[in-house]
């Protein structure tokens, strides 16, 4: 493990190097927070992939180019004199120890969802945020904006309350997609298939991104043993497409 100071130098030293990029690399120097967002975004995504990978090399490596966001849109706060990256760090221990007062008080909790749950009341009480959907940016992906909204309406009671109800709500769903197939109505199926996720107590956007990740690979390997036999995957009909698809599936199961 790290010593306290190597960390502390570690971070100094990042530090240093963002204050040099800011002031000597013309690039750098022209940078907003509005230019640099898009990248902060992009390297959030990327160590996703790498933690949902199981890539450690890699989840290192994008762990740094996230951490030297933070440093540099702190620096852009320095710049403007509204704060600083100590200032950040500060806040961030200041409300971690005050939204968990089952760690660093009196209070018990005896549950993830219990603590989940104290989170968000402790959000309005303490913060004086006001309104059941309070701070939510709309900006989110589309997975994560509906599983925040579905979270804060159930801090009010307002969810169902089981997974059985859940899965009634989505057969409804899907019923009416089929009897007016629209954007709408698909909309609320994906919706419903949150909700499903949040009752089963998964990430609807880890999945969905492993669920790719699946039909990635299971396409490439059908596309490969169908070369094996000397047919172009592309140029087959879907019937043959399905056959090796559903090969590569087998496949894929019995090495598991």
């Amino acid at each position: 493990m790290t010593t306290r100071d190597g960390l502390a130098s570690a971070l100094v030293d990042l530090q240093e190097l963002a204050e040099r990029l800011r002031r000597d690399c013309p690039w750098d120097r022209e940078q907003t927070a509005r230019t640099i967002v898009p990248h902060t975004v992009e390297e959030a995504y990327e160590v996703a992939d790498a933690a949902v990978a199981g890539d450690d090399a890699k989840l290192l490596d994008e762990l740094g180019d996230l951490l030297f966001q933070v440093f540099f849109l702190s620096l852009l706060l320095a710049e403007r004199g509204v704060g600083d990256l100590a200032a950040v760090a500060e806040g961030i221990h200041e409300k971690l120890v005050r939204r968990h007062p089952h760690v660093f008080g009196e209070a018990r909790v005896d549950s993830a969802g219990a603590v989940k749950k104290r989170w968000e009341e402790l959000k309005t009480e303490q913060e004086g945020r006001e309104g059941i959907f309070h701070h939510v940016p709309e900006a989110l992906p589309a997975l994560l904006l509906a599983q925040k909204v579905q979270r804060r309406a159930a801090t009010i009671g307002f969810e169902y309350p089981d997974l059985g109800t859940a899965f009634a709500d989505l057969d409804d769903e899907v019923e009416e997609l089929r009897a007016t197939p629209s954007g709408h109505e698909l909309g609320d199926v994906l919706f419903a298939c949150v909700n499903v996720a949040r009752h089963l107590g998964v990430d609807p956007e880890l999945e969905l991104r492993e669920a790719s990740r699946r039909f990635v690979g299971r396409v490439e390997r059908a596309a490969e043993l169908a070369a094996e036999e000397g047919q172009e995957f592309a140029s087959l009909p879907l019937e043959e497409q399905d056959r090796w698809f559903d090969a590569a599936k087998e496949g894929e199961r019995s090495a598991g």
